[in-house]
């Protein structure tokens, strides 16, 4: 496993846009909608895109860094979000605008095959509010829900869970057949799914992980660092976040990208450059 180096950034211009039409329900027009809070951060699965999971909608972040959405009108808020083959997968809590067939007080699941122009609902609807969605390569859905630290699994793209362990999981990743829980006491690592956890004892305390797809583990520490895995086992600084980071995910080549107080910064061997900060 190879470290990260460096720190480059590509974010956000203010967001002025006029949301689109939906085939679930089409919403109404709003006008100027801004990015309130990132929740999650993922790759557009068909393009080189980032695809931001926020309190009022997802959001599409081109190359350029220019910013549209939020996609399909949907401004319901993604607490959880994740990135399953072709679809993406969601939960969190409904927007004044979003459809009431996505469900309400809490999403459940609910998915999008094609980039979160149209979603549907598919588990938990009314009931449950995922604030944790993590997918391994293989498939398998993990989350935790508002209600419980209770570990879910699924292996049918979210349509049933079944319980594998209480972990009390800030966040998840999945590297291979290995599962990454960030918990106050430190990292927590498991190899069966999540039903058993063992404690990584020299790594460094995160709130925010990340693994690429070469299996090498990225972090946001609560010291404010950015940390890296080594190819022999341990920890490397590679650069620092602005005040508290929101979000923590992976871009084109496995490029961590972090959202902090100046924006969505993409992690690069080149040096640091703030297009623009995101507008709340």
């Amino acid at each position: 496993m190879k470290p990260l180096l460096g720190l480059s950034a590509v974010t956000t211009l203010a967001l002025a846009l006029t949301a689109c039409s939906s085939a679930v329900s089409a919403p109404e027009e709003q006008s100027a909608p801004v990015i309130e809070h990132v929740h999650g951060i993922a790759q557009d699965p068909r393009s080189a895109e980032l695809l931001l999971a926020t309190h009022n909608g997802i959001f599409r972040v081109a190359e350029d860094g220019l910013v549209s959405g939020p996609i399909g009108g949907f401004d319901f808020d993604a607490m959880g979000f994740t990135v399953l083959g072709d679809s993406l997968i969601a939960s969190g809590h409904p927007g004044p605008r979003t459809p009431v067939e996505l469900g309400s007080p809490d999403l459940g699941i609910i998915r999008s095959d094609d980039a979160g122009e149209n979603w549907i609902p598919v588990a938990l609807t009314n009931v449950e509010d995922f604030h944790v969605l993590e997918a391994g390569a293989d498939g398998t859905l993990y989350g935790i829900g508002s209600s419980t630290p209770e570990l879910l699994l699924s292996s049918d793209a979210g349509a049933t869970w079944e319980p594998r362990s209480t972990v009390p999981a800030v966040d998840l990743a999945v590297s291979g057949n290995t599962l990454y829980a960030a918990t106050e006491q430190g990292l927590l690592t498991s190899v069966d799914q999540g039903a058993t956890f063992s404690q990584i004892v020299d790594a460094p305390l995160m709130y925010l992980i990340a693994a690429t797809s070469s299996g090498t583990l990225v972090g946001v520490g609560a010291d404010g660092y950015l940390w890296s895995e080594t190819s022999d086992g341990g920890w490397e600084q590679v650069g620092a976040v602005s005040g508290s980071a929101e979000a923590l995910g992976l871009g084109t080549n496995d490029a961590p990208v972090v959202v902090d107080d100046r924006g969505v910064v993409r992690v690069t061997s080149q040096d640091s450059t703030v297009l623009s900060p995101v507008r709340k």
